[in-house]
């Protein structure tokens, strides 16, 4: 049976990840590349939201901690955002 991972590690992990897709080197060209480059911060962001998106509906969950996670789910749409307009 797996581990389970804290609320704040994974909150943790998320901002991790949403870092990661902002590091990634875009693309010069338009071509092939830059449709891998979209999938890869798509996939990365959908990891941040996936690891972070149950913990609102923990009964242990307190308000500051579900505030947090709202904030995160605002970062990686922003995120998306500001790396997908180049």
């Amino acid at each position: 049976m797996s581990r389970q991972i804290p609320a704040a590690e994974r909150i943790i992990r998320a901002r991790k990840l949403i870092q990661e897709a902002r590091d990634l080197p875009a693309p010069d060209d338009l071509g092939w590349e830059h449709f891998s480059y979209v999938a890869q911060v798509k996939d990365i962001l959908r990891q941040a939201r996936d690891l972070i998106k149950l913990i609102p509906y923990s009964p242990s969950a307190s308000p500051e901690l579900k505030q947090e996670v709202k904030n995160i789910f605002v970062e990686a749409e922003q995120a998306e955002k500001e790396i997908l307009q180049t």
